[in-house]
């Protein structure tokens, strides 16, 4: 690398020497001095002769373009594989342990003993008394009674009756008869026609960049952990327990006791007796009497008749009609409309930048400063309008016609015939029942119940107070203490140690490419089929119902009522009294004596014995088993698959830009101006006017000779001032 460095600047070294020899040789023959620069130079004798002027030339400058070129890159690009990790968790494994235990437990036993206690029998006795008794006995009486026989008699009436009588008549009436008949008819139907259309739209194209992302992962860490845990041992304990026993003692008492004794007496008794009594009496009541009186009455028979009436009416007559009407259609029409869209751009624009120079010529004349061309990028932002095709949908009304079927009404007339009636007075005579009320008078025995007092002797039962001495046992229980030694189960705790594994998830940051999804808009065109709907008219041949009035003719029947007189033969009833007898039985009452025996039930103590059984609890040691669960950690590997993102290296094609540097010929008005004029020969002065710049000079680092090729031994010169330089560097461009 350094080799190539100094192969470089070497050479460039040589060329700066040597300008600067050159140059300082032909400043130094100016015989006048450098005051205002150099003046015409001479020709290479060293005389500073009045050379002739620059005149008008063409200069070679290189300006720089970019080329569009195709280079390898090696990117980075990655795959997705799935891989598998495996872990350890740890499991709590239960398994059970046997263990055995003193339990003591209360046993029941059964024990028997005697008690003596006292029990109230029932005894019966027999006894009698006598009580009185009203007996009912049945007695025939002979009784009188009145009763309204039922006499029927036959009578004759006479009625009219209306008796319908028909007629046959005939009428003539008019039909519409109706018949078919075959009309041009004209319609308009919609034709569907295709129109092909094409429309510009924008897509948003996915496209997928690889983007750095950073996620945490969660790693299993393992750490082992020991803890304490407390442990309650069950033992046995032998403790003295006091316990209280109800025992039975039985005491003999004596109790007086009072007994109600019955005893009977007899005692005088009056009562009162109903004595039945019998009344005749004699009532008045009414009747009515039935008769009959005949009757005349007027009244009106509605008599029918039919009569010839001229009616209207009105007739349906079909037409049809023409009619126009407009129905809504829907359509899509294309807007054309202006976006406004804002484009981001841009140039490359070549900018002439002023250099100071700081050095001084071999005169003391200090450097002008120099131009520079620099490539400087300017952005532009720019807002466009952009033609957008929008959809429409806008209704219409379109226009049909349609044929209506309508009827009008015309006004026809015809004979009806129509029945009626007259009113006609006549007069009948009828038959009407009434009844008078008439007075008549019966005989009826009443009984009546007289209250008769009467006396009687009644046993009459009583009872006296008597004292009564009984013994009787009283059973108490008495509480004693006693002492039994009782097993207590207790626990005691004891401290145990247990290792196990816990395992904590720890986050670890780890980085992956992620495809991420952008979009870039494209104009893209379609086609579409739009169908319009084009009205034709066509012819159809239609069947039209139409009328034609026919004359008719028809039977009817007429119904006339005649009225005829008739006879019926009916029968009324006539109510008669009539006395009848009846034996009526009727219950009277007598009184009798009786006796009856009841029972006197008392209450009589006898002790009596029974033995009775009872239940102590006996304490009993007894051994039990019971299980003990406990628990294992048994660490258990387990596999999991994970996804992992591989880079590897891909070499693609890209397209570059290349700056190149490319000579173009400039017109030049004077050649010592300020640019440089065509070199003489290798000793000819040529024309000295003021040191220009070099034309693609760099910017800073002049050299401190006026006529140095550019910055430092021509680093930022161009090709053609390097050139000069080498063939004498008269004046650097």
């Amino acid at each position: 690398m350094i080799r190539k460095v100094l192969s470089i600047l070497l050479p460039a070294f040589a060329v700066v020497a040597m300008c600067t020899s050159t140059f300082a040789a032909d400043c130094g023959s100016c015989g006048g001095g450098c005051e205002g620069g150099c003046g015409n130079a001479a020709v290479a004798g060293g005389d500073c002769g009045g050379a002739a002027a620059c005149g008008p030339s063409t200069k070679t400058v290189y300006q720089r373009q970019y080329v569009t070129e195709m280079k390898s890159v090696t990117s980075t690009e990655y795959t997705t594989e799935t891989r598998e990790k495996t872990y350890t968790v740890n499991k709590r494994v239960p398994r059970t342990e046997e263990r055995t235990r003193t339990v003591t437990v209360q046993v029941p036993e059964t024990r028997t003993k005697t008690v003596n206690y006292t029990v109230n029998k029932n005894v019966t006795e027999t006894k009698t008394s006598e009580y009185t008794v009203q007996v009912p006995y049945t007695e025939s009486v002979e009784q009188t009674y009145t009763v309204n026989v039922p006499v029927s008699e036959e009578k004759t009436s006479t009625y009219t009756v209306m008796v319908p009588k028909q007629e046959e008549k005939t009428s003539t009436y008019t039909v519409q008869v109706p018949y078919t008949e075959s009309v041009e008819q004209t319609y308009t139907v919609n034709v569907p026609v295709q129109e092909e259309k094409t429309s510009t739209y924008t897509v948003q194209v996915p496209y997928t960049e690889q983007v750095a992302q950073n996620y945490t992962v969660m790693k299993n860490v393992s750490e082992e952990k020991t803890s304490t845990y407390t442990v309650q041992v069950p033992y046995t304990e032998q403790v003295e327990q006091t316990y209280t026993v109800n025992v039975p003692v039985s005491e003999e008492k004596t109790s007086t006791y009072t007994v109600q004794v019955p005893y009977t007496e007899s005692v005088e008794q009056s009562y009162t007796v109903n004595v039945p009594v019998q009344e005749e009496k004699t009532s008045t009541y009414t009747v009515m009497v039935p008769y009959t009186e005949e009757k005349v009455s007027t009244y009106t028979v509605q008599v029918p008749y039919t009569e010839q009436v001229e009616q209207t009416y009105m007739v349906n007559v079909p037409y049809s009609e023409e009619m126009t009407g407009s129905r809504t259609v829907q359509k899509r029409v294309a807007v054309q409309s202006m976006k406004t869209v804002q484009v981001k751009g841009g140039r490359w624009e070549s900018q002439q930048v002023e250099v100071a120079s700081s050095g001084t010529d071999k005169c003391g004349c200090p450097c002008p400063p120099k131009m520079c061309c620099k490539r400087v990028w300017v952005p532009t932002c720019e807002t466009k309008e952009v033609p957008v095709t929008t959809y429409q949908c806008t209704t219409e009304e379109v226009p049909y016609s349609y044929t209506v079927s309508k009827c009008r009404q015309e006004s026809r007339s015809r004979m009806v015939n129509v029945n009626k009636t007259r009113s006609e007075e006549r007069t009948r005579t009828y038959t009407v029942s009434k009844c008078r009320p008439e007075e008549r008078t019966r005989s009826y025995t009443v009984t009546k119940y007289v209250p008769e007092t009467k006396t009687r002797s009644v046993n009459v039962t009583k009872y006296r107070s008597e004292e009564k001495t009984r013994n009787y046992t009283v059973t108490k229980m008495v509480p004693e203490t006693k002492t039994r030694s009782v097993s207590v189960t207790k626990y005691r705790s004891e401290e145990k140690t247990r290792n196990y594994t816990v395992t904590k998830c720890v986050p670890e940051t780890q980085t992956r490419m992620v495809d991420v999804t952008k979009y870039r808009s494209e104009e893209r065109t379609r086609n579409y089929t739009v169908t319009k709907m084009v009205p034709e008219t066509k012819t159809r041949s239609v069947n039209v119902t139409k009328y034609r009035s026919e004359e008719r003719t028809r039977n009817y029947t007429v119904t006339t009522c005649v009225p005829e007189e008739r006879t019926r033969t009916y029968t009324v009833t006539k109510m008669v009294p009539e006395q009848k007898s009846r034996t009526v039985n009727v219950t009277k009452y007598r009184t009798e004596s009786k006796t009856r025996e009841y029972q006197v039930t008392r209450c009589v103590p006898e002790t009596m014995t029974k033995e009775v059984s009872y239940t102590v609890m006996v304490p009993q040691q007894k051994t039990e088993s019971y299980s003990v669960t406990m628990y294992d950690c048994v660490p258990e590997t387990k596999t999991s698959t994970y996804t992992v993102r591989v880079p590897h290296q891909v070499t693609k094609e890209v397209p570059v830009q290349k700056c190149v540097t490319v000579a173009v010929e400039v017109a030049v008005e004077n050649a010592c101006g300020g640019g440089c004029g065509d070199a003489g020969s290798a000793g000819d002065a040529g024309a000295a006017g003021a040191c220009g710049s070099c034309g693609d000079a760099g910017a800073a680092g002049s050299a401190s000779a006026c006529g140095d090729c550019g910055a430092a031994a021509g680093a930022g010169c161009s090709k053609g001032c390097k050139k000069g330089c080498k063939r004498g560097c008269r004046r650097c461009k």
